[in-house]
């Protein structure tokens, strides 16, 4: 095999884990979002979760916004949530701005992370990593 056969199967192969990597980054999106749907339906009553009782109160238990304040902020989980799919979709179609909404889709749900602490804790985590992973694929110039 020359060296050129051997260049193009490498590349091939690199080819390969890119876009790989591109459809688990664009899942681990879609997922975080669906994640999101959780505070819409814990503040529109949508179902009983025990893990998530209904509660009014936001930062901690330290600011009660009522009824009418605790739905707007599911409509906010909601937004977030198709946010998510959208910029998983973006980063699956390889769109030219697809990190840079990501990273501001990450920023959002990170507010919205904050408002609902300690009960998304594991959400202000998550977004940390895929904060990172938004960085290093900018750094590396992943073909996402």
């Amino acid at each position: 095999m020359g060296s050129a056969a051997a260049r193009g199967s490498l590349a091939g192969i690199s080819y390969a884990s890119a876009m790989g990597m591109r459809f688990v980054f664009a899942a681990l999106l879609a997922a975080h979002g669906i994640a999101h749907l959780v505070g819409f339906v814990a503040s529109w009553r949508l179902a009983d979760l025990p893990d998530l009782p209904y509660k009014t109160t936001i930062l901690g238990g330290r600011v009660d916004v009522e009824d009418g304040g605790i739905r707007i902020i599911g409509l906010f989980w909601f937004a977030a949530a198709a946010a998510f799919c959208l910029a998983a979709f973006a980063v699956a179609a390889q769109w030219p701005s697809a990190l840079r909404l990501t990273g501001l889709v990450i920023a959002g749900s990170t507010l919205l992370c904050i408002v609902g602490w300690p009960d998304a804790r594991i959400g202000l985590w998550l977004n940390l990593a895929l904060a990172v992973l938004v960085v290093v694929a900018i750094r590396m110039q992943w073909a996402i």
